[in-house]
């Protein structure tokens, strides 16, 4: 029988980037058999579940975001008996499963797209994605004046079988990476049979891959600020992101998870990545009849001020819990830079400041209601690597543009688990072997040994706070309240007697509460809310 109880609505997640997180079999890449080993790690941690990013047969020209086969394993992260073992031990730690699905785009080698460029320009297998004649003299010019989202026109020539140049193909990110075309029947239809191949095997849901995309205006028109995309790296071009017939799709999605769960009671999450400029816009897709939930960047997003905090807050409590849903609250993700080091900007290296707001962030994340995702190696406090040699990065980004602004792989680079020097335990091979992307040496005052035997971690605050999230009634689901609190201060209380407060200055503030908090991100003396600090009490209620 179904439960009342949606696990989902205060969850906390924690995003496992498979390459990254441990190796089992010294090739220098993590795989579904070292996130198996490291799931007492994340059951002591105290998360909910996982989120694993791409681990499909894939070129990995985006490190699996280039999908070939949606129901398989590649072998460099394993193979389906092993992710069924993973399945096993999660389920045995109570640990949900979530996959990430790429539905937008799939891989260039991809066996429909090969039988697309073998059949010709206007056979059905042309049909499944965007392929249309160039303009100008002979075509020679895109079909439209579309930017990808990661550098470069969003459309590639191919040669046909007769080796003239013949039509084009739309990708929004590389041309390794053709766009689906939704509107073809046939498309939605084999996602349905994707969802339940891994519904079928027991995973607890989905993280879905740019859920604003997959449709296209239907008649491909220019844009008009066709720079847009190539600026921003995000989803503005409203002809290539939020069509309105998208929302058709998670209606689809939910009702398949619906059926699942009335099988047997077990609750199946969507969770998509939903990049649209309002928070308005935003509940859209949280709908009680769409997806379960969306990522809020927002929170990512804002500078460091108390009242930019307090405005994105404020809009999301309105505009995404008056749907119904809860929001889902994210400080950092395998696509943005570590909060260490994005916090810290511009404040002089070694000040320890972006690692004070850092923490202080985690505590606030964790007070809000609603529920919660956690990238790894936050949990450590990693600052991202920025030094990282032209000769080793490997996001397309870079390839596509030349330039090192906004690449991805300083806050990919394989977590250290133990020792002094790299590869720091994350691969179980022989000493030389080399994890795919260098850790500096200062990685070995991160490690999770030293993490875990150093009560002031960044660790034990994530323990510690994860651990009274799941023991005080007041926090997880509920509602918010804000507190009267300095300029520099932020205060809120959840339930009657719970508060939380950040210190986004770098002054001492008063206290909102006297006495000694529950919890502080940095030392906390009662009455007294030191600079770039969080924490939480319970109070007798005299001050709320």
């Amino acid at each position: 029988m179904l439960s009342k109880y949606h696990w989902w609505r205060d969850a906390v997640i924690y995003q496992v980037y498979v390459r990254s997180f441990l190796d089992s079999t010294g090739d220098g890449i993590g795989d579904l058999a070292g996130v198996r080993t490291g799931l007492p790690y994340l059951k002591k941690l105290g998360v909910d579940g996982i989120w694993l990013s791409p681990f499909y047969p894939s070129p990995q020209h985006d490190h699996g975001y280039d999908v070939a086969d949606y129901r398989g394993v590649d072998p460099v992260f394993g193979d389906l008996a092993e992710f069924d073992l993973l399945m096993t031990a999660a389920r045995r730690l109570g640990i949900k499963v979530l996959l990430d699905i790429v539905p937008n785009h799939c891989s260039s080698e991809h066996p429909w797209f090969a039988e697309a460029l073998a059949a010709g320009p206007g056979s059905p297998a042309r049909a499944r994605f965007h392929f249309a004649d160039g303009r100008g003299p002979g075509g020679d010019e895109p079909p439209n004046n579309w930017h990808a989202m990661f550098g470069g026109p969003a459309w590639t020539r191919v040669t046909e079988a007769d080796g003239r140049p013949g039509q084009w193909y739309l990708h929004m990110f590389t041309p390794e990476q053709p766009d689906w075309n939704w509107r073809n029947p046939e498309i939605p239809a084999e996602f349905d049979r994707v969802l339940r191949f891994w519904l079928d095997r027991g995973v607890d849901g989905f993280r879905i891959d740019v859920a604003a995309g997959l449709y296209k205006h239907p008649d491909l028109p220019d844009s008009d600020d066709p720079e847009a995309d190539a600026r921003t790296r995000d989803s503005v071009n409203p002809l290539a992101w939020n069509q309105p017939e998208v929302h058709e799709v998670w209606r689809h999605w939910r009702s398949v998870c619906e059926e699942y769960t009335a099988r047997d009671g077990r609750e199946r999450l969507l969770v998509g990545e939903v990049s649209v400029p309002t928070a308005r816009e935003h509940a859209r897709y949280v709908r009680p009849d769409e997806l379960h939930q969306a990522f809020f960047f927002d929170l990512l997003g804002a500078p460091w001020q108390a009242d930019a905090f307090r405005k994105v807050v404020s809009e999301a409590m309105q505009d995404i819990a008056g749907t119904g849903s809860t929001v889902t609250w994210v400080l950092n993700n395998h696509d943005q830079v570590r909060t260490v080091t994005r916090y810290g900007e511009p404040a002089p290296e070694g000040s320890g400041l972006g690692a004070a707001r850092a923490r202080a962030a985690a505590l606030l994340m964790l007070a809000l209601p609603g529920a919660a995702y956690i990238y790894q190696g936050e949990e450590l406090g990693l600052p991202e690597v920025v030094d990282l040699p032209d000769d080793v990065l490997t996001d397309p980004i870079f390839r596509r543009t030349g330039s090192r602004a906004r690449v991805r792989d300083g806050c990919r680079v394989p977590l250290p688990w133990s020792g002094q020097a790299s590869p720091f335990g994350f691969t179980s091979g022989v000493e030389s072997a080399r994890p795919w992307l260098p850790q500096p040496d200062y990685f070995a005052e991160y490690a999770t040994d030293r993490a875990l035997a150093d009560t002031r971690s960044f660790w034990h605050l994530y323990r510690d706070g994860l651990q009274l999230r799941s023991a005080l009634p007041q926090l997880g689901e509920g509602t918010l309240r804000w507190l009267d609190s300095p300029p520099d201060v932020l205060a809120f209380a959840r339930g009657d007697d719970l508060v939380c407060a950040v210190n986004f200055g770098t002054a001492p503030a008063p206290a909102p509460v006297s006495g000694a908090p529950l919890l502080s991100s940095g030392p906390c003396p009662p009455g007294v809310l030191p600079g770039s600090t969080a924490a939480w009490w319970i109070s007798d209620g005299t001050a709320l």
